[in-house]
């Protein structure tokens, strides 16, 4: 018998749809919390590298370690980064599931040949088209992004070190009362350009990633019948490998708007929308400042997205195996 039965989800009887929509927003909860906790310290120094053309990593992580807080520095920003990303990717991971089930099940983007589980797939998610990938990706990404936005912006400006903010909520009513509600979504626009995109290319990434190295590390057909025990890689292993692949592609394309983004957020005032913006920055500081902070984005999202998506795609299979064995 296969070992690639260890990929196997047996027939769920479908729990309640609220129970699984409760499911998939905390297990979405759990994986953007623990990405956002430990790579704190790599989306600092982005938004520090990317607040100016004369900011270098280096330097700045000089700085940093020299300060009389080293450690306390390095993670500035966590709360308001794990609220965003925490709740950004409960609503996220839940949004994008049921628009997912509610295509495979009603419409034909589902690809045919994919739409249900089968003993060797390393996951309990719907299988659809590439096209059905790449907009649900987008539109569940930038629906979170809108929701999360004022934390967002609070984020920027409490990890950049152009405001001395002491508190979150003194962050806030600073921005309210300089800027009104209206800043609370700066760069909302470059936020929406960057990560529908990014999103919908991730998704699809993902999963055609997840395909090949799943085919690549499946033992041949030949082998089953084999007395010798057959190595399979895990689910887990071949999801975190295709994250991170899809996170740095994804990112490379998509970080000119993470770069206009964080100008945005932090001098709405002086870059006003996204084309001065691009108009400025290219003017001032040259093309290459909209790749600033790229070998650190690339390198903090391919590990974020490759850990969320591996914690909340385990956390999923495990929960369709025990409601199949429990009956729902």
């Amino acid at each position: 018998m296969s070992n690639n039965a260890a990929y196997a989800v047996p027939p769920v009887k479908a729990p309640s749809i609220s129970s699984k929509t409760t499911f998939h927003f905390t297990a979405g909860l759990f994986s953007g919390l623990t990405s956002a906790i430990l790579l704190q310290p790599a989306d600092l120094l982005k938004t520090r590298v990317q607040q100016s053309q004369t900011s270098a990593l280096l330097p700045t992580l000089k700085t940093i370690l020299a300060s009389p807080h080293p450690i306390r520095s390095l993670w500035r920003g966590t709360l308001p980064s794990a609220l965003r990303t925490g709740f950004g990717s409960a609503l996220y991971f839940t949004s994008l599931n049921a628009l997912r089930q509610g295509i495979a099940q009603t419409t034909p983007l589902a690809n045919p040949n994919t739409s249900t589980i089968t003993n060797t797939s390393t996951s309990a998610l719907p299988k659809l088209s590439n096209w059905a990938n790449l907009s649900t990706g987008a539109a569940a990404r930038v629906a979170a992004g809108f929701v999360m936005m004022p934390v967002t912006v609070l984020k920027v400006r409490y990890e950049s070190d152009y405001y001395a903010y002491r508190s979150l909520y003194g962050a806030g009513r600073d921005i309210v009362r300089t800027e009104g509600m209206r800043g609370l979504f700066a760069g909302f626009g470059a936020t929406a350009a960057r990560d529908a995109p990014y999103a919908g290319l991730y998704v699809l990434f993902y999963e055609q990633l997840k395909r090949h190295i799943g085919s690549l590390t499946s033992p041949e057909p030949g082998q089953a019948g084999s007395d010798q025990p057959v190595r399979t890689t895990s689910s887990s292993s071949v999801n975190f490998v295709s994250g991170a692949l899809a996170a740095g592609l994804a990112t490379a394309i998509t970080n000119p708007f993470d770069a206009v983004k964080t100008r945005l957020q932090l001098m709405p005032g002086r870059y006003g929308n996204m084309m001065r913006a691009v108009r400025l920055m290219i003017h001032e500081d040259g093309a290459r400042s909209l790749f600033g902070g790229l070998g650190l984005r690339i390198g903090r999202k391919a590990l974020s997205s490759a850990l969320a998506w591996t914690v909340y795609e385990e956390l999923i299979l495990r929960a369709e195996k025990h409601w199949a064995v429990n009956g729902g």
